[in-house]
């Protein structure tokens, strides 16, 4: 076993090389040739929306889960059915379909509650009515991508918790520290390192999935993509881009994701 655990440090990365001869292949088109280069700056655009829903939904999908965990981990055994009700039901449903639900049939029903609940306030002038078109379909698309993932998310975090030996969590109990000071200090510090790499993972899939909020018309990478290709019918030319860009952001933060695990790998051996 040790002998095929070295060989399998020591294994030449071919996968790798392969793929950054592609990137350099495509960079050589891009830079050489007029087509790909306007293509790609015209996909180019959408990098910024692509990434900033990317980090947005992901921040506020991790800020859910683990909000949903601790309730399913809680001493409530009511707590612990609501969190497992919430999960089934969220994972049940296919990310695109929960898409559309919040962004058509979700929105429309928070600003009628949103309406009825500040009717008072709205009567005396404090406050304007909200409209469904003030809820723009960026933010639309990020609840639905916030909620689609934090189900997923918070059975990483709960998993993670559960990973902690119940020892030292008796021993922090018996040196008289809150629940809050164990959680922060003994069992969240260990907990980390068993869930980072599949949140990392997760993070990796939301790139991807961000590309779903190109059917509500949001000017990702992938809309700007579609909208330039229908305009233009080089179809292939810029959906081989769009791959390319998509290509660049995954496996760059896939590399990146790796390299902090054997660091963490480390200090856990030291």
């Amino acid at each position: 076993m040790p002998a095929a655990t070295s060989a399998a440090k020591s294994e030449f990365p071919w996968w790798l090389a392969a793929a950054a001869i592609l990137a350099l292949a495509a960079a050589l088109a891009i830079a050489t040739s007029d087509l790909y280069a306007q293509v790609f700056a015209t996909v180019a655009k959408g990098i910024g929306i692509t990434i900033f829903v990317t980090v947005v939904a992901f921040a506020l999908a991790s800020a859910l889960g683990l909000g949903i965990a601790l309730m399913a981990l809680s001493g409530s055994q009511w707590l612990r059915q609501i969190a497992r009700f919430y999960v089934e039901i969220i994972r049940g449903v296919p990310i695109l379909v929960l898409l559309f639900w919040i962004a058509f049939a979700g929105a429309p029903a928070f600003v009628a509650a949103w309406n009825a609940l500040t009717g008072p306030l709205q009567s005396a002038g404090f406050l304007g009515e909200l409209l469904v078109r003030d809820v723009s379909l960026l933010w639309r698309a990020i609840m639905a991508l916030t909620i689609g993932y934090s189900a997923f998310i918070s059975e990483v975090f709960r998993a993670g918790i559960q990973s902690v030996e119940k020892g030292q969590i008796e021993a922090a109990k018996a040196l008289g520290l809150t629940r809050v000071q164990r959680f922060r200090l003994i069992v969240f510090p260990q907990a980390i390192r068993t869930i980072l790499p599949p949140l990392g993972n997760d993070f990796v899939a939301m790139v991807k999935d961000s590309s779903l909020v190109s059917v509500l018309g949001v000017a990702d990478i992938t809309q700007i993509g579609k909208v330039y290709a229908a305009g233009s019918f080089r179809f292939f030319e810029t959906y081989s881009i769009v791959a390319y860009v998509y290509l660049i952001l995954t496996v760059g933060l896939s590399l990146a994701l790796r390299a902090l695990e054997r660091r963490l790998r480390r200090q856990r051996e030291e």
